[in-house]
């Protein structure tokens, strides 16, 4: 580590942007799965609104590879820090600024558009934002600590989740006219204390000792995303498919989940909420442990244990929630979250940083993380309410998505490389 940089400044600096970032994104989502159907589209068909808002919430997914690759491009070029601190920026103020949007009733067609536009822009930055992050960490971490290390960036995500959580619950307690009128304004306003905090630390942290070595030595590449995908094409791919589960189950499970739960089911919107913060909460147990386990055993053997017990609970998840009971929902969100989507995520930021050079780790982790993102998280919430709409309200359709996501990303990590012991300051390309 470069000297006078705290480890602690590192893993905050890290943490409070991924927290802003899924803070952000999180918010979305469940004013999606709950208020967003009703103020920004017609009111018609309650159905077709829902359906409407979560293609909204994938469309921010479109801009993220391309954030990734220009943010990417330039965080190989001139460095990770000042990439940081612009992509917190845009993904911290285009969610603020959704907090101020008219809605449908106030202007008619032009509020989805502004929405969409306003997502657009989180999507830009939120491309490059957790791989910035990752990379940061890892780059700073002690040999054999990388996944130690790197797990404060997925610990970050989970501590947005729950403030999104904490925050929807404490507004869904408001009477319904006033959380439409003005309270669902709240979670995007709050923002702004994330953005100050973490432009704060950012602005005070020091470039990554790999990165400074790197460009010592040799000046940086041309066009580092392209010399990802043909000098490391199976690390690339790998990747983009190891992606495909996380992702999609991460914001499946939240968002589809909490609107199945409470619209369909008909189970109050703060038990909902409930089980989801309690999940959250053991999740950021979770990822530690499962991190530190990665740094023992490899990354391969825990990522592909959490694809395949995803794929194991895809019927019993919605067996657990079709109960009612505030419990067993509980159960249900913690062994999808804690443990399926934790065994993935939580040594997931060690192995992506690790799967190229350092001299195109940024492009290379970050556009190919995007991909993934377009093919799994941002159709997810739609294509499971989708699902449920053909089948006649039934999961079945459902579980099986859910199935072959796990299954995909089980396969592409397994046809991956161990990485956990590699020197990540070489340009191994043939690794």
């Amino acid at each position: 580590m470069a000297a006078g940089q705290s480890r602690t400044r590192v893993i905050l600096a890290s943490a409070i942007g991924s927290a802003l970032e899924w803070y952000d994104f999180f918010i979305y989502g469940m004013a999606a799965a709950l208020v967003f159907g009703e103020l920004f589209f017609p009111r018609s068909d309650p159905t077709v609104g829902t359906l409407l808002a979560f293609a909204t919430f994938g469309v921010g997914f479109f801009a993220r590879p391309v954030g990734g690759l220009v943010f990417g491009h330039f965080g190989d070029k001139i460095g990770r820090k000042p990439m940081l601190v612009i992509t917190l920026l845009l993904v911290g103020f285009g969610t603020m600024l959704i907090g101020f949007l008219p809605t449908y009733e106030q202007v008619g067609i032009w509020a989805p558009i502004l929405l969409i536009v306003l997502r657009l822009i989180q999507g830009f930055g939120a491309g490059a934002e957790y791989g910035g992050a990752v990379i940061l960490l890892v780059e700073s971490a002690p040999h054999g600590k990388r996944g130690f290390w790197g797990s404060w960036a997925p610990i970050g995500v989970s501590v947005g989740n729950l403030l999104a959580a904490g925050v929807f619950y404490l507004v869904s307690e408001l009477p319904r006219e006033q959380l439409l009128s003005w309270g669902w304004r709240v979670p995007f306003l709050v923002s702004i204390v994330l953005i100050v905090v973490g432009l704060y630390i950012r602005s005070n942290i020091m470039e990554t000792p790999v990165f400074t070595e790197a460009v010592a030595k040799r000046k940086p590449e041309k066009a580092p995303v392209w010399q990802a995908i043909s000098r490391q094409p199976r690390n690339f791919f790998v990747l983009v498919g190891a992606r495909i589960a996380e992702n999609g189950l991460g914001y499946l499970i939240p968002v589809f989940g909490l609107n199945y739960v409470v619209n369909t089911l008909g189970v109050p919107r703060s038990t909902a909420l409930t089980a989801l913060m309690v999940a959250f909460g053991v999740e950021l147990v979770a990822l530690l442990a499962f991190s530190m386990l990665s740094d023992r055993i490899g990354r391969r053997p825990v990522y592909i244990f959490g694809a395949l017990f995803s794929a194991a609970l895809a019927f019993p998840f919605f067996w657990l929630v079709g109960t009612k009971e505030a419990y067993l929902i509980a159960i249900a969100f913690i062994l999808a979250r804690a443990v399926g989507t934790a065994a993935m995520f939580g040594p997931q930021a060690a192995y992506f940083a690790e799967l190229f050079g350092p001299k195109r780790r940024f492009s290379g982790f970050a556009f190919a993380r995007e991909l993934g993102s377009i093919i799994a998280g941002g159709p997810a919430p739609f294509l499971a309410a989708y699902f449920v709409l053909l089948a006649g309200g039934q999961t079945w359709a459902v579980s099986l998505y859910m199935i072959v996501l796990s299954l995909i990303t089980a396969i592409a990590v397994w046809m991956g490389p161990e990485t956990y012991r590699d020197d990540i300051s070489q340009d191994a390309s043939a690794r």
